[in-house]
């Protein structure tokens, strides 16, 4: 159980204590509420702090369910046993990822001010989240990141279901999650505190890491 998101970040922090201080690390979180928690691990390692958006394709009348996700560079990552097991039509899916590419684009302009990821050429990454559930996400985000020639691809989480915990195992080069339970039920339900975080906080976030490392 975490006291909230800074808490578990702070948490996941020591546990990557060797990229501390080192050249070419990059934690990239996944906004909203992912920023929370990178922000106290880019703080801690003194590492630079940015964002990939990614957006979840929720299940019809029942949003918290990802079927799938779609990345800022156009990677979709589809739950294709969700997607037949339920019969969900090829037309929901296709006007979900349009208006998921929507609000991507107005997150762009608001976090990034319509810039694009920064170069991620020969960097080690450290994807963060503050959990992950169905990992639809998660995957889009890897799925983004493999396309680039990173020297390393970490993932860090606080929390996620022990299947999927090794199944996203299996899609990186290190994988840390401090919380892998067999009887999972929701990420908030291992928080105490999982108040929604605001697109002004992770601008906030963003730009106070920024600062920070323009002071090393």
């Amino acid at each position: 159980m975490f006291n909230d998101r800074r808490d578990a970040g702070i948490q996941l922090a020591l546990k990557l204590k060797e990229y501390r201080d080192k050249e070419g690390v990059l934690v990239l979180a996944l906004p909203r509420g992912g920023v929370v928690t990178g922000y106290e691990i880019a703080h801690y390692l003194n590492a630079p702090l940015d964002i990939v958006i990614v957006r979840k394709i929720g299940f019809h009348g029942q949003p918290e369910l990802g079927i799938g996700a779609v990345s800022e560079t156009g990677a979709v990552v589809l739950n294709q046993f969700i997607i037949s097991t339920y019969g969900v039509y090829k037309d929901y899916i296709e006007g979900e990822i349009s208006r998921q590419k929507e609000e991507i684009s107005r997150r762009v302009k608001f976090y990034r001010k319509g810039k694009g990821l920064p170069d991620l050429r020969e960097k080690t990454i450290i994807l963060v989240d503050d959990g992950v559930a169905t990992g639809a996400t998660m995957k889009a985000a890897i799925s983004t990141l493999r396309e680039e020639k990173l020297t390393k691809l970490i993932v860090a989480l606080p929390v996620a279901p022990l299947d999927m915990a090794q199944e996203l195992e299996q899609m990186v080069d290190e994988f840390i999650c401090i919380e892998t339970p067999v009887d999972f039920m929701a990420v908030g339900a291992y928080y105490r505190d999982f108040t929604q975080v605001s697109d002004e906080e992770v601008v906030e976030l963003l730009q106070k890491s920024m600062t920070e490392q323009s002071k090393t």
